[in-house]
């Protein structure tokens, strides 16, 4: 029994050893202009999700989704997050595509993830990603209305979609449009 379980121990670290020297020695390709491949996406995402899942502090946002709390976050998220998730007017992100993974549009497809989770997203950033932290760049009330829009952005009071419309020229997601 002793021999078989040494045998499994040695045969995990040659497989470790192997991917490692796979990895080092520059097999694994690493071009940020082709799509990645579906496991790689998969195993990505699951990481970045139990990253946030263990690290970030589950707490509650501290501002309320007011009417001026929102349209604040639509101009902060004009100003700092549509160059690369995409503008409130629908039209794509110009530099989106050229991340690896590409950045999501956050209008088009807002983030189900919990309020807690996009503001830690925005605070510290994802390695490995583009997307940088806001730490140092925003006050964390700003970051704290950012998040409140994501996570109202498909249910907006009327005068936050007045204002949105008015201001954009397109009326806001509904979450109605992939039905």
């Amino acid at each position: 029994m002793g021999k078989f379980i040494l045998g499994v121990i040695v045969t995990v670290l040659v497989i470790i050893l192997c991917g490692l020297g796979f990895a080092m020695l520059g097999y694994f390709p690493t071009p940020a202009n082709v799509a990645p491949p579906r496991w790689e996406h998969r195993l990505a995402n699951t990481a970045v999700d139990a990253s946030m899942e263990r690290h970030a502090p589950h707490i509650t946002n501290p501002i309320p989704p007011t009417d001026q709390n929102l349209e604040d976050g639509m101009k902060l998220y004009s100003m700092n997050c549509a160059l690369c998730h995409g503008d409130l007017d629908r039209k794509p992100a110009s530099l989106s595509k050229s991340f690896y993974p590409p950045a999501p549009n956050l209008v088009s497809d807002p983030p189900d993830d919990p309020e807690w989770h996009v503001f830690y997203t925005i605070r510290t950033g994802v390695r490995y990603t583009g997307m940088p932290s806001w730490e140092k760049t925003l006050s964390e009330q700003d970051m704290w209305k950012i998040a409140s829009l994501l996570s109202h952005m498909e249910k907006l009071p009327p005068a936050v979609q007045d204002y949105w419309k008015t201001t954009f020229g397109v009326a806001a997601p509904t979450g109605e449009e992939g039905k």
